[in-house]
């Protein structure tokens, strides 16, 4: 089940450039919540926030507290049991490319205890499943390569592999920016599915996905979070003027 994640203060920087100041929120459990901003707002650094996958880049840096469940994940000795718990679905889909299918689901199955093929084979079907793939690929689990699918199986294979270790939250940057509106709508289905079992964080540049999908909204503008709250909220009345000029087209 998904877990609620509680965040306050947190500040980032990559080098000398702060680019998160002072942000603090609660994500409520089995929900989905979408951050909205203009390009270069800080909403994708604030995902990677939220499974240590800032901290990766040269000169990077974050100060604040970041509660999963009830764990600080920036107590933690190291950030693999995080992104366990924490998985992240990218803006491309990024599947191995010589990797088959079902290895492609596997492989982070093969840095924890599933090492029978008979257990391997029912995570990898029940993600693909999950993932609404399966019926599409399971005559071709182990004969075809991740990359040979189309644009929106390669993001919904990517979905399963991340659901394959069983995470409790799904960061989700951007997932259907590259994808036609057909596959965009499959993987906002998959959101409204998902979010039974698990926690989602979407960011999207699309303020109509937003308004579908999730079920609170943060405004992001040059590193802050300028509001927060129920998406309906945002959408028909914001409290800042400058959430309201970002989602008319003033700006943006």
């Amino acid at each position: 089940m998904g877990v609620e994640i509680a965040v306050n203060n947190l500040n980032a920087w990559y080098g000398p450039t702060h680019t998160l100041k002072g942000i603090s929120l609660r994500i409520a459990a089995n929900s989905a919540t979408a951050l909205i901003g203009p390009s270069g707002c800080g909403k994708s650094t604030f995902v990677r926030c939220l499974n240590r996958m800032h901290e990766t880049a040269p000169g990077a840096r974050v100060e604040g507290t970041v509660l999963v469940g009830e764990e600080n994940i920036y107590e933690a000795a190291s950030a693999v049991p995080v992104r366990r718990r924490v998985g992240m679905v990218f803006q491309r889909p990024n599947p191995f490319p010589t990797m088959s299918i079902y290895e492609n689901v596997a492989v982070g199955l093969h840095l924890g205890e599933v090492t029978k093929k008979s257990e391997l084979d029912e995570v990898v079907e029940r993600s693909l499943r999950q993932a609404a793939l399966w019926d599409e690929v399971k005559d071709h689990l182990r004969t075809k390569s991740g990359a040979s699918l189309s644009g929106g199986q390669q993001q919904r294979l990517c979905i399963a592999r991340a659901l394959a270790v069983d995470p409790e939250v799904l960061l989700m940057d951007e997932p259907a920016s590259a994808l036609d509106p057909v596959s965009t709508g499959k993987i906002e289905d998959l959101i409204f599915e998902l979010k039974d079992e698990y926690t989602i964080v979407i960011v999207t540049h699309s303020m109509q996905q937003a308004a579908r999908v999730a079920e609170e909204t943060g405004f992001f503008l040059s590193g802050h979070l300028v509001e927060f709250d129920k998406t309906d909220r945002i959408f028909t009345n914001p409290r800042d003027k400058r959430t309201e000029d970002y989602i008319t087209g003033r700006f943006g």
